[in-house]
């Protein structure tokens, strides 16, 4: 049997307050209640942590289609550049790029005058492949040709005009010649191709002088 400390009232078993004068018995069930700390909802952390976690990711989402969006903007805007500024006719297309300029040209006297290279006597003009570009300060013309001749008759006639070439290189089924005289740089690559033979023209030079 219990009693009150406050008055000396008898107590009920389990009592946690005094029916006389209302103090609190100091019972341990009353202490127990008194010390325990309020917990949380089950899941509610994990409730909050997750809502942030959604908020990350869709963020993410967002951004990744944002840049996509002005990649694919950026790409239509440069292709109506290009688009705008070329130029064709009947012979040549020409197209201005933030870079440079891309020029093709069907026209085989024009061709020859922009290599600034002697033409193999009686070739035909390839368009595939031939090509004037300048991007900086650096001008490329390449040209394309087929020849009815072996390839040791062009070999021999390219040897001739470029006596003090840097490289060549010949065998019975190719020739490869290498001319560097600044501002110029020569390359004429030359291959059997059935009866005949292929040349392929390169001349590099500065922006700024005329081929030789």
């Amino acid at each position: 049997m219990a009693f009150c400390n406050s008055c000396g009232a008898t107590l009920s078993d389990g009592a946690q307050f005094c029916n006389k004068c209302g103090a609190t018995t100091g019972s341990p069930s009353s202490a127990a209640s008194a010390g325990s700390p309020t917990l949380p909802p089950p899941g509610a952390s994990k409730t909050g942590g997750g809502g942030s976690a959604l908020k990350i990711v869709l963020i993410i989402v967002g951004v990744v289609v944002l840049l996509g969006v002005l990649a694919v903007a950026s790409v239509g805007f440069f292709a109506y550049r290009i688009a705008k500024h070329a130029k064709v006719s009947r012979d040549k297309v020409t197209v201005e790029t933030p870079f440079g300029t891309v020029e093709t040209n069907k026209d085989p006297k024009q061709v020859a005058k922009d290599l600034g290279v002697d033409i193999y006597p009686g070739v035909t003009l390839q368009t595939d492949g031939s090509a004037s570009t300048t991007f900086g300060g650096i001008h490329t013309v390449a040209a394309n040709f087929e020849s009815d001749d072996s390839v040791d008759k062009v070999c021999a006639f390219y040897k001739s005009k470029f006596p003090n070439a840097m490289s060549t290189s010949a065998t019975q089924d190719h020739c490869t010649i290498v001319s560097n005289s600044p501002p110029n740089m020569v390359t004429i690559n030359i291959q059997s191709h059935g009866e005949g033979s292929k040349l392929q023209i390169t001349n590099v030079l500065t922006k700024g002088t005329s081929p030789n």
